[in-house]
């Protein structure tokens, strides 16, 4: 279970002074569930997922991953979660099977665990035609692919994926949604952000809309469409926000 109780997140700026990035953040994922936060860039859903991953200490609020607080116990909290962020590099003269075996060992897998978890990910993920490619050869796609599976290689109970599919061709982001689908069907932990509210209807159990650093409501896609009278995530999100 993921748990955020008032997250918020401070940064000071010369020009603009207090930048409340995050503000007072909170929701639950449970095992099997996929939890979206949803917002348009600047919403806050990068430093709320980074908070949640370790990467980042809150200014205030707290959050628990199976139990273990990400302030206090950040080493272990790593261990029980895998985190895509939108700007992890791949090494470039390394092949997508090289990337994994690396990424692997440093988890301190052994080789055979290493190899059933990259055939799985490589089915799961359609790998296996571009797995001993270098890095730097590949589409956008395919090292979206590869930053997934070195994000999870270590088999994670709990998941969170900065928006996967941004840029993406509509193959390419049908087999992450696809991926992130089955995760949960096995149990996992999922949180994803996105913009996308097509993508957000067609995948998410909850969502929360998140707005200027403030979470605004949060719930299942019908439950948020009934209390809004929208058709659709897109306007009930405007309705949300009042914008």
């Amino acid at each position: 279970m993921i748990i955020a109780d008032g997250l918020t997140k401070v940064f000071r700026d010369r020009k603009r002074g207090e930048v409340r990035a995050a503000d007072g953040v909170s929701f639950t994922c449970q095992p099997g569930e996929v939890y979206g936060l949803l917002g348009p860039n600047g919403a806050g859903k990068t430093t709320t997922l980074r908070m949640l991953s370790t990467a980042l200490r809150p200014t205030s609020g707290t959050a628990s991953v199976n139990g273990l607080d990400v302030v206090k116990e950040p080493q272990r909290v790593r261990s029980q979660i895998g985190f895509l962020s939108g700007n992890t590099g791949l090494y470039a003269r390394l092949s997508p099977k090289e990337m994994i075996t690396y990424f692997g060992k440093l988890y301190g897998m052994s080789g055979s665990r290493i190899s059933e978890r990259m055939t799985k990910l490589f089915d799961m993920l359609e790998m296996h035609d571009f797995a001993g490619s270098r890095n730097d050869k590949l589409s956008s796609g395919m090292k979206q692919k590869v930053s997934i599976a070195r994000s999870v290689v270590h088999d994670p109970p709990a998941m969170v994926f900065d928006e996967p599919t941004t840029g993406l061709d509509v193959m390419s982001s049908r087999t992450i949604v696809q991926f992130i689908r089955q995760c949960a069907d096995e149990g996992k932990t999922v949180i994803f952000s996105t913009h996308i509210m097509s993508e957000a209807m067609r995948l998410c159990d909850k969502v929360g809309i998140l707005h200027k650093g403030k979470l605004y409501t949060g719930g299942s896609v019908n439950e948020i469409l009934q209390k809004t009278g929208a058709g659709n995530l897109e306007d009930a999100f405007m309705k949300i926000v009042g914008e």
